[in-house]
């Protein structure tokens, strides 16, 4: 097994205690996401259903042939409330996909996929590392208390606004959802920064700073070289020698 360096395990176990939260109510209560975090997520994964479903052709035909013989209603699919409702269901269960990317910053850690934490984690458990996170190895890919609270939060933030959305939805498409609903109505202006927050790859928290995508390369060619090194001492036939007698 290659070297790990100490400092970097113990940074990403800190880091990970994020995912199985702790006993102390004020910890926890730090961790957990905020109206921001909640309506961000709540308005992208609405406004990515809609994107997928936005482009059916199918007409909907709506009401009931009168004694009058009015005839039934023919409704695009794509305008119908049909649409709608079918794209907030289940909408905040969708949120259980998301995981805790303990190494970004702000809102960003909440993200779709295995995190780059969890991802070091499993490599060292792999290489015969003894990894105790105090829960059952097959529990590790479980939604976090944080993602569990995000899913709870989405539900009541959804119930308490969806007179807003179906406004939005019906006559102010031409807004982004995230800036009708959450700047426009959920979130007092001085808490909407994490709207602006995008990913770019380039940053990350390690020891509670940034670290530029320049230095984790730079951290990578340090360990490529160490194991390098340590390779050619121990390949037989390769004696190690002193560079005084070279």
């Amino acid at each position: 097994m290659g070297p790990v360096r100490l400092g970097m395990l113990l940074f990403i176990l800190a880091a990970y205690g994020a995912w199985v939260g702790t006993s102390k109510e004020d910890d926890d209560t730090e961790r957990l996401p905020g109206k921001c975090e909640v309506c961000k997520l709540l308005s992208l994964e609405l406004q990515e259903e809609l994107s997928r479903t936005g482009r059916s052709r199918e007409v909907l035909e709506l009401g009931q042939v009168l004694d009058t013989g009015k005839r039934k209603r023919h409704v695009p699919y794509s305008v119908s409330e049909t649409r709608l409702e079918e794209a907030l269901e289940n909408l905040c269960e969708r949120i259980l996909d998301y995981s805790v990317h303990a190494e970004r910053k702000g809102s960003l850690r909440y993200a779709k996929g295995q995190s780059q934490t969890m991802a070091t984690l499993k490599g060292l458990v792999q290489k015969g590392v003894k990894v105790d996170l105090g829960i059952p190895l097959e529990l590790w890919d479980e939604p976090s208390v944080e993602v569990t609270f995000l899913k709870k939060q989405c539900e009541t933030m959804l119930e308490e606004f969806e007179d807003v959305v179906g406004d939005w939805y019906f006559h102010h498409q031409e807004q982004p959802l995230q800036h009708f609903l959450c700047e426009g109505h959920v979130l007092p202006a001085a808490e909407t920064a994490c709207l602006q927050e995008t990913w770019t790859g380039k940053e990350k928290i390690t020891d509670g700073q940034e670290k530029t995508e320049e230095e984790e390369e730079q951290d990578e060619e340090e360990e490529q070289d160490q194991e390098e090194e340590e390779g050619m001492t121990n390949t037989p036939g390769h004696p190690k020698r002193d560079p005084e007698d070279l």
